[in-house]
């Protein structure tokens, strides 16, 4: 019954969802929760016997000789290969789950006993395990340990109030918070709405738009042409999307010791890298976009003929939509083994080292300008 491992405590509720062959998890002695979804086939008596008891315990039935002796081996190979988590008791669901935001980091002790981890995802390292990127941040504690900023209270005027130098802002902002409870309040008022965006608002807004400029420069001049001067924009805004992340929101060093400076590198970029898994705060609002987009536009149209100048800031656009929604799924999904790597790098930006690691949807940029994050480049807080 012994653990050292920290894994997530489930709900009994949690646990009886997972009840199909496609998903199905199982517990024992009612404590240990297990993913046997990969075994089903390889289950020497079949899947059905597992199925029937899929999101119930299997300790009666694991024990019956009658049914099948069960080796020694195979309960060590649940633990190690298939333990996912552990199942509350009645009382410990309400102690310590009646947050549904908040996940609750365990392990257990000698006894059998729950132990809560206290986790400080604060501290840069190693990239935490997925599981811990739901913890809520302990508001008190976090408040009281680095004396930056309350999530219980609108942050901005937070911020513009504060007194701090720059390198303080600059250590605090970038160690990731999580609130727990949907979007933390940023305006506290009518102007809060304007600060969230859902991923899906990015394609359903500017796809229409960039569906035009592409068909009006295909259609009037020569395909070719147009698809070159298409895939070049595409091209450029790689670089774009690199040297922005870099040098625009990650003016960073280069702020001026005022906190009205701050204040708009926060509006900008720091409330993400404060509160990386907001979910409402992970893709560009349109006021935004339309503020950054307008003098590229105008660069390109001022450069190129006007047809040619439609194909370039097509691709480019495209590129833009393709870079936003990826950054969500970065975040927020489970990826084929490519995207699970590049998820893994952008994440370490966050968790490790902000000051390298700079591309987003791909590591290309970071390779010739030399910020590529390696697997030893943990950032160190200057004195």
């Amino acid at each position: 019954m012994t653990s050292n491992k920290p894994l997530p405590l489930f709900a009994s509720a949690d646990v009886q969802k997972h009840v199909s062959a496609k998903d199905c998890w199982v517990t024992l002695y009612h404590r240990k929760v297990y993913n046997v979804t990969e075994f089903l086939e390889e289950h020497p008596a079949g899947d059905d016997l597992i199925l029937e008891y899929a999101g119930k315990d299997i300790t009666q039935i694991m024990g019956e000789q009658l049914s099948h002796i069960h080796s020694e081996s195979a309960y060590e190979m649940l633990d190690e290969d298939m333990l996912v988590g552990y199942l509350a008791t009645p009382e410990e669901e309400r102690e310590l789950l009646s947050n549904k935001d908040h996940e609750v980091e365990v392990q257990l002790d000698s006894k059998g006993n729950v132990v809560e981890v206290d986790i400080d995802l604060t501290e840069f390292g190693e990239l935490p395990a997925e599981g811990l990127l739901s913890l809520k941040t302990d508001y008190e504690h976090d408040l009281v340990k680095h004396q930056f900023l309350d999530l219980n209270r609108p942050l901005l005027m937070q911020v513009l109030r504060g007194s701090w130098t720059k390198e303080f802002y600059l250590d605090q902002v970038h160690r990731p918070r999580h609130y727990g409870k949907g979007s933390a309040p940023l305006f506290g008022n009518f102007l809060e709405p304007l600060s969230m965006t859902a991923w899906w608002v990015v394609p359903m807004v500017w796809l229409p738009v960039n569906f035009y400029f592409f068909y009006i420069g295909f259609t009037n001049q020569n395909k070719l042409v147009a698809m070159a001067f298409w895939l070049l924009g595409l091209f450029v805004w790689t670089f774009l999307e690199y040297a922005l992340h870099r040098f625009l929101f990650h003016l960073d060093y280069y702020l001026p010791e005022s906190q009205i400076a701050f204040t708009i590198h926060f509006l900008l970029h720091g409330i993400h890298h404060y509160l990386p898994m907001d979910k409402y705060r992970l893709v560009m609002p349109p006021t935004l976009f339309i503020v950054l987009c307008y003098p590229i536009k105008t660069l390109v149209f001022s450069l190129l003929p006007y047809y040619m100048a439609c194909s370039g800031f097509a691709g480019g656009f495209l590129g833009y939509i393709m870079y936003d929604v990826t950054h969500y799924v970065l975040h927020h999904s489970k990826l084929p083994r490519y995207f699970q790597e590049l998820k893994k790098y952008h994440l370490e930006h966050h968790y490790k080292n902000y000051e390298l690691g700079f591309g987003v949807t791909s590591k290309f940029w970071d390779k010739v300008f030399g910020t590529y994050l390696g697997p030893d480049d943990v950032y160190q807080k200057t004195n």
